[in-house]
């Protein structure tokens, strides 16, 4: 019975010897992951009606990920994402948002929309910037 015991033993020993090294090679490709900045332009530009002073904005959003390869999964989600930035300007007040600091501030906020937003449809947030090449509050 001794003898059964110890080869049993032996067998779990090697198979999770063989299970650490598989999960450490996969962290380790993961970790190897070359960065490639890639952008992705949210095309035609966004455009919403404000509240308050100004009535109407219009802005161009490029989103920036770390990994270019990310790029067609970020392509592919582009009219949820169109869809959340256009229901966080909707209603904004118009004035603030002329401000520099209105304008960083909606742009951290369509940030971490986007993000959030990412998240649940890929399970990764794959945008780490969001930029405004264009905008423009009348």
């Amino acid at each position: 019975m001794t003898g059964f015991i110890a080869k049993f033993s032996s067998r779990i020993a090697a198979s999770l010897l063989t299970l650490l090294t598989l999960v450490a090679t996969a962290q380790a490709n993961d970790d190897e992951r070359e960065k490639e900045i890639g952008y992705h332009a949210l095309k035609p530009s966004i455009v919403s009606n404000l509240s308050g002073g100004p009535k109407y904005i219009r802005c161009d959003v490029q989103l920036m990920t770390e990994y270019a390869s990310e790029l067609e999964q970020i392509k592919l989600h582009s009219p949820a994402l169109r869809h959340s930035i256009l229901m966080l300007i909707a209603g904004e007040d118009g004035k603030k948002l002329q401000s520099r600091d209105g304008k960083e501030q909606l742009r951290q906020a369509a940030l971490e929309s986007v993000q959030t937003q990412l998240e649940e449809l890929t399970g990764d947030s794959l945008v780490a910037d969001l930029y405004f090449t264009a905008y423009y509050v009348k």
